[in-house]
């Protein structure tokens, strides 16, 4: 009885976190952390999750933003198909508006247990970084570093072919190759508790000064069998921007998250 009365305070505590917190922020993130969205399972094959986000922003505007996530996820054990679409609206106190979108789409071919090939399609648009349209494709292998199921750790190493369009038309369109290296932890301490971080490092392969640095932590707590509450915090650097907008970004979001499978 008690340990019921003890779980049921913490679900009470968790309900009120998800009413009471908001999400203040510089700007919003330009990596996808692929990762965080990645459903960790060998037999299940048809999975994905959807979460909402409420926020509250401040600087030289107060911005009232909500953020929809939806990702599905397709696995036959040799093969991994993973879909992501992020949609972002933000109120800005003069009634207007603006608006950010991410699709990304990747595939995982497991070569062996511990090394998959993975190729993926990314297309963005985001309005507060200035960017129009930036279309990503990219391949390479990815290593899995660890086999205990609670603890696991990834690396990463792919080249990536990128095609980048500005909001301000003085600004020229880029086209490029980059390295995009990350490396991924997924910690399970508990049964209702996860822990996810992963860190991009993806510099212009001619030019290695210009580079972008992405760091992505989240805690999620489960609720209920699919329902859980999520806080994340992301870093971002971009030491070259395509256009006069802030090198460092970051921000802190708390939501939940419903997930199947």
């Amino acid at each position: 009885m008690q340990h019921y009365l003890t779980l049921t305070k913490m679900r009470s505590v968790f309900l009120f976190l998800l009413i009471v917190f908001t999400t203040f922020s510089i700007c919003n993130a330009q990596i996808v952390n692929v990762e965080s969205l990645r459903r960790v399972s060998d037999s299940a094959k048809w999975s994905g999750s959807a979460s909402l986000d409420l926020g509250l922003i401040k600087n030289t505007n107060s911005i009232f933003r909500i953020t929809n996530r939806i990702r599905l996820q397709y696995n036959t054990g040799n093969n991994l198909y993973l879909f992501i679409n992020d949609i972002n609206l933000q109120k800005i106190e003069d009634n207007s508006f603006v608006n950010r979108g991410i699709q990304h789409f990747r595939y995982n071919r497991k070569l062996n247990k511990r090394i998959k090939l993975e190729a993926f399609a990314q297309s963005q648009y985001d309005a507060v970084s200035a960017i129009k349209f930036r279309g990503l494709l990219g391949i390479g292998p990815r290593f899995k570093l660890s086999k205990n199921e609670n603890f696991r750790y990834y690396l990463g190493t792919l080249l990536m072919y990128e095609h980048e369009e500005a909001s301000e038309s003085s600004v020229k369109i880029l086209r490029d190759f980059r390295g995009s290296t990350y490396f991924s932890c997924s910690l399970y301490p508990l049964e209702n508790v996860s822990i996810v971080s992963t860190t991009y490092y993806q510099p212009l392969l001619k030019k290695f000064s210009d580079f972008r640095i992405s760091n992505e932590t989240s805690l999620a707590f489960k609720i209920f069998k699919n329902l859980a509450f999520k806080s994340s915090f992301t870093y971002n650097f971009d030491a070259n921007p395509i256009a006069n907008i802030p090198k460092t970004q970051y921000e802190l979001t708390n939501g939940i998250v419903y997930s199947f499978d």
